[in-house]
């Protein structure tokens, strides 16, 4: 007899369906680094084509490093699960040469709606940006069909 499949199973499936698919983040040159129910990793490190005028990493891809953790969170449970707000506060500069790191983790996840914070932080664990993401779920609509969906306790 298979033995249930996991959380953490599902989550991983989730990232693979997603990944495979996520243009954005492929083109930034990010690695997802891990996934749980709820909370994703990802890294990428600052290229001279993502600098500013003022040569810092343009904050719009900081955010958009920090947006792709919390779709890989927020979609950890099978159900598309899309972004219905967020807010990012930039607080250091992030230089060519860089490696960022963005966190994301669950704050609430109740019926159809979530909050995520994401930390991103520079290969010194110094704070680039604080984020915090709002979700909206679509009901009914799995990422990959036949595995389980929803939030289990």
């Amino acid at each position: 007899m298979d033995s249930p499949i996991t959380p953490q199973q599902v989550a991983e499936a989730t990232r693979e369906a997603m990944w495979r698919r996520d243009r954005a983040s492929l083109a930034l040159g990010m690695q997802v680094l891990a996934v749980g129910p709820g909370t994703a990793r990802l890294a990428m490190m600052v290229r001279e084509d993502m600098l500013n005028g003022l040569d810092t990493c343009h904050g719009g891809v900081v955010s958009t490093l920090a947006d792709s953790a919390f779709a890989f969170a927020c979609n950890s449970y099978n159900e598309q699960t899309v972004a219905s707000g967020f807010d990012v506060n930039l607080l250091a500069a992030a230089r060519a040469g860089d490696v960022l790191t963005a966190e994301a983790v669950e704050v609430s996840k109740a019926g159809r709606t979530g909050v995520y914070d994401v930390t991103v932080r520079n290969q010194l664990g110094v704070a680039v940006a604080a984020f915090r993401g709002r979700s909206y779920t679509l009901k009914g609509k799995p990422l990959v069909p036949g595995l389980p969906m929803g939030k289990t306790p």
